[in-house]
């Protein structure tokens, strides 16, 4: 990162052991917005080349390597990575994720025993078969985990790339921060309607022996206290979800809709190769629909983490050489 981009972002963030969010995220706090705006904007990737970095192998960064996947991380809460590791086994999403300073995967009921999970088109005689992501249907726009409770909030995901479909299956990416500032440039009421605790509510979830999970209603916007790190809970679909009734969340959902389908160089859109893979700080994206080599069927390997990635600044989690 720009090292004058990277001392602005430190300079407008919440001093050590703060309780309170980050002044750029208080909606009554403009300059401190505007400072932070000035440089996320500075720093934000011009294509997605700019988010893309080779690795010889993610199992054993380089001490660049991993300076550089952390500086698109910290520049759009994203990276695209290239490696020639196409085996068929977790190892590399695991050990990536270690180096990031990510330890705790989210052991939801649909991953593997190990918390990883493998991304297949499945049949109905499999526990997956009935959900979106394990099907080569296109999925609309969202973050992971939205019907999740605060304390199982995911913030970080690894996408792994062991086999693509043979055609289709490209992802769109845009960095929440990113939607925010759209967002709050454009009305900040908006934004803080969005904040309330019960702006969006996903129903309970049933299943043969009753309330499999409890309903969950959260906010749209919340800023982690005392790191400044924005998290969004958000999906498009339209089933399964009640908004809160207020015209202002209406309004901004409207003009969140049109941002995502619109052609902003914001968005990103990758499909990616064998070896390939994304690193986020969950940020919003889609998958479009797919066709499947019965042969080579389309896998990726899905880790998602309830700890933040390490920013550049941060080394006490990585060995001295």
């Amino acid at each position: 990162m720009n090292a004058m981009v990277l001392a602005a972002a430190r300079s407008i963030s919440a001093p050590a052991g703060s309780t309170q969010p980050a002044r750029h995220f208080d909606l009554d706090d403009d300059a401190a917005y505007q400072r932070w705006r000035a440089a996320k904007m500075a720093g934000f990737p011009a294509s997605i080349e700019d988010l893309i970095v080779a690795l010889d192998d993610p199992r054993a960064l380089t001490a660049l390597e991993r300076a550089a996947l952390l500086d698109r991380c910290a520049r759009a809460n994203m990276v695209i990575y290239r490696s020639p590791v196409l085996d068929e086994d977790k190892t590399a999403p695991r050990a990536l994720g270690r180096q990031l300073g990510l330890n705790r995967l989210d052991l939801n009921w649909l991953a593997d025993d190990d918390g990883i999970s493998r991304i297949a088109v499945s049949d109905h005689r499999d526990q997956r078969g009935g959900f979106i992501p394990y099907t080569d249907r296109p999925i609309r726009w969202h973050t992971d985990g939205y019907y999740q409770s605060a304390d199982r909030r995911i913030e970080s995901v690894i996408l792994h790339c062991v086999r693509p479909a043979s055609a289709g299956g490209a992802n769109a990416l845009l960095d929440h921060e990113m939607a925010y500032i759209a967002l709050r440039d454009a009305d900040p009421d908006w934004v803080r309607a969005l904040t309330a605790p019960d702006a969006m509510t996903v129903p309970a979830r049933l299943d043969e022996a009753g309330v499999a999970r409890p309903a969950q209603s959260g906010a749209v916007f919340s800023a982690e206290a005392g790191n400044g790190v924005l998290h969004m809970r958000y999906t498009a679909r339209t089933r399964s979800i009640v908004w809160k009734t207020d015209p202002l969340i209406q309004q901004a959902l409207g003009f969140l809709e049109r941002l995502l389908a619109s052609e902003t160089p914001w968005i990103f859109r990758i499909r990616l190769e064998a070896g390939m893979g994304i690193v986020s700080g969950n940020v919003l994206h889609d998958r479009e629909a797919f066709i499947d080599d019965p042969k080579r069927p389309r896998l990726l390997y899905r880790a998602r983490y309830v700890d933040p990635i390490d920013r550049p600044d941060k080394e006490d989690r990585w060995p001295s050489a």
